[in-house]
């Protein structure tokens, strides 16, 4: 027999002392943090994203359009764990356990050790944890949870937020490592409150088109590791795949040199990444000419376009200029805006830029390019992928010459066209 204090779950008393610390302050130097050994997955781009794996203890929140691959990629992560001898359970709202249980056989998983739960209550879910206590345990999905202390229905702010911190309350208490999968809304962000996003430990978003071969999934917010840290899937019959080469997926293969292509080296986290910028420029045949972006800032594409008539000389305010980087990736860094403009060059002039030729650089409004972090990192990959020249900012130039690779460096946008005309 053990002696407890029951909670007062009526008056709110202590529902939330968990995530509280214990009220007396202390000097920082007299704490000893303590390094708490990641939870591998077994799925190599899924732990990569997560900053190495799952940390026990940590709130992991998913979110991606219907339909894209969060059940399925979670379904494989927890049976790869089960593999290793972890505890896990799936909490499925949405589905009942013969629909898993369908899907487990599709992918062709192995389904032992796994343990299933299908509810939606909030008060049996966490009775069920802490009673088998998992190392990893998924909620499928936090929208379709309800609580009996609130009277709305499932999916309402409310709910959402009141089921996200009793789930939160319970992995710091138990040291459970609790993944959410959330819901999504037209526009691509999370439904529900925006708090839900500040409760968690780590925001990651499925990017790219439903209806592709390829899954992307990018971490947006991480308190144990990198944030903007990319993985790349593909989807088969038998589930998520990992592409092995991601730069291979956004380069397309010409059969010739085409106007309006120009290689980017950009920076996903920790790893570089090549993509092909894509432009278009055509005579515009009404009075406002189109500014359209795919994957890109169309706001910056503006500004480029203003910098590369003021200091350049080349206009471009009678064309419509379309954009896009291929292979459904978004990219956030300025270091694209170098690429953009010898594409957008490119395409007016008519002429290809020269075969395996790279670029980075972020583009000033005073006509500067200005450095790109991890610059050397950047161009190693390009070198290591057989590309042989590189137009980069001056001040990213390497001191010590990078094998395989001949490094062209620029100061102001007027030296990246006049170079264009001597290769």
């Amino acid at each position: 027999m053990v002696e407890t204090v029951a909670e007062n779950l009526a008056a709110g008393a202590n529902r939330y002392a968990a995530l509280a610390g214990s009220g007396n302050s202390c000097d920082l130097a007299e704490i000893r943090p303590r390094e708490h050994a990641r939870i591998a997955s077994g799925i190599d781009e899924f732990d990569r994203v997560l900053g190495g794996g799952l940390v026990a203890g940590g709130v992991v929140l998913i979110g991606g359009d219907p339909g894209i691959g969060k059940s399925t990629l979670l379904l494989q992560a927890l049976s790869r764990l089960a593999e290793g001898g972890q505890r896990v359970l799936y909490v499925s709202g949405e589905e009942s356990a013969e629909q898993v249980a369908l899907r487990a056989q599709r992918l062709q998983i192995d389904p032992r050790g796994l343990r299933m739960l299908a509810e939606i209550g909030l008060e049996k879910i966490l009775a069920t944890i802490r009673a088998e206590q998992p190392a990893v345990a998924v909620i499928d999905s936090i929208q379709t949870l309800y609580s009996d202390a609130l009277q709305s229905a499932p999916g309402s702010v409310a709910q959402v937020r009141e089921c996200a911190a009793q789930l939160t309350r319970l992995a710091k208490q138990s040291g459970t490592c609790v993944v959410l999968v959330g819901h999504v809304t037209k526009e691509g962000t999370l439904a529900g409150p925006r708090v839900l996003e500040h409760m968690v430990d780590t925001v990651l978003y499925f990017e790219g088109d439903s209806h592709s071969a390829y899954r992307l999934v990018r971490a947006c917010k991480n308190r144990f590791g990198a944030v903007n840290e990319l993985g790349v899937f593909a989807m088969t019959d038998r589930g998520l795949r990992v592409v092995a080469n991601p730069s291979a997926l956004f380069l397309s293969q010409h059969a010739q040199q085409v106007p309006g292509s120009c290689v980017l080296v950009t920076q996903e986290g920790t790893r570089p990444l090549l993509v092909e910028i894509q432009a278009l420029v055509d005579a515009a045949h009404s009075p406002n000419p189109r500014r359209l972006t795919v994957g890109l800032d169309p706001q910056r594409l503006a500004m480029l376009l203003a910098v590369l008539h003021r200091h350049a000389g080349i206009a471009c305010f009678d064309q419509d200029v379309f954009v896009n980087a291929v292979g459904g990736v978004r990219i956030q860094e300025p270091a694209a805006d170098l690429a953009v403009l010898l594409a957008v060059i490119s395409s007016l002039n008519g002429r290809p830029l020269p075969p395996k030729l790279v670029t980075f650089g972020e583009v000033g409004l005073a006509g500067e390019i200005r450095p790109a972090p991890r610059g050397q990192e950047r161009l190693r990959e390009a070198a290591k992928l057989g590309f042989t020249h590189a137009l980069i900012p001056k001040a990213n130039a390497p001191k010590h010459p990078i094998s395989g690779i001949e490094v062209i460096a620029l100061e102001r946008v007027e030296a990246a066209v006049n170079i264009l005309r001597e290769l």
